[in-house]
């Protein structure tokens, strides 16, 4: 039986919210697989559903179509973020401690957890990192925003712009660093692996030398006069 971490996320996204079935967590379980393995693009419910041998009919009971299904994984993985950071900052009374565990646990939120069997967060990151940008990057984002797809992306660009305005209530640029402190993350580990000549970051220690970064462009932009 499948453990049981769930996250409440935007209902329009889906017809029948793959969380609540066995057969809707190997449907998300393949589907991570199937989208890393091939690429978005050549990606489809045809391929789906061979691979699970299921019928591509039960695949749309659950998603009206694949670019539903890669949002839907977007929110599930900033629902997670936001988990992770909320866990790690609990009981910390220090901000500045706190903005230091968020980075952390945005840099390494693709840790294989058991609190999900039915998800790989390594592949889901990977996911993320090569094809959330297409989520809304799209001439329809507007009308997507409007049903409240990208709730879990704003909620966890508050967390993070909540504890930067504790270090310094005068910095008036929270929301806009913080968001691009998640951008950057993803891009910066994807340039490192695929366009190395675009950052610092030396591929084999990457992770690391990730970490070292963020916090060193964050607490300088967070403290600059």
């Amino acid at each position: 039986m499948s453990l049981k971490l769930r996250f409440e996320l935007p209902k329009k996204l889906f017809i029948k919210d793959p969380q609540d079935s066995e057969y809707g967590h190997r449907l998300l379980s393949n589907a991570i697989e199937l989208i890393n393995e091939l690429g978005f693009e050549a990606f489809n419910f045809r391929k789906l559903g061979t691979k699970m041998s299921s019928s591509e009919v039960s695949i749309y009971r659950y998603f009206e179509n694949k670019h539903l299904l890669l949002l839907y994984l977007n929110c599930w993985y900033w629902e997670w973020v936001t988990y992770l950071i909320n866990m790690q900052v609990l009981n910390v009374k220090d901000s500045t401690e706190k903005l230091k565990k968020a980075i952390h646990c945005m840099i390494n939120a693709s840790a294989e957890s058991k609190l999900s069997d039915y998800i790989n967060e390594g592949l889901l990151f990977q996911i993320i990192m090569k094809e959330s940008s297409k989520t809304y990057h799209i001439s329809g984002v507007d009308e997507e925003n409007k049903y409240g797809f990208f709730l879990p992306y704003k909620e966890l660009v508050e967390k993070l712009a909540t504890i930067i305005s504790e270090i310094n209530p005068c910095f008036t640029y929270s929301l806009s660093l913080s968001s691009s402190l998640y951008e950057m993350i993803n891009n910066q580990l994807y340039y490192a692996e695929h366009l190395p000549r675009l950052t610092s970051l030396n591929k084999k220690k990457a992770l690391e030398e990730l970490e070292t970064m963020m916090n060193h462009f964050a607490f300088a932009t967070i403290n600059y006069k």
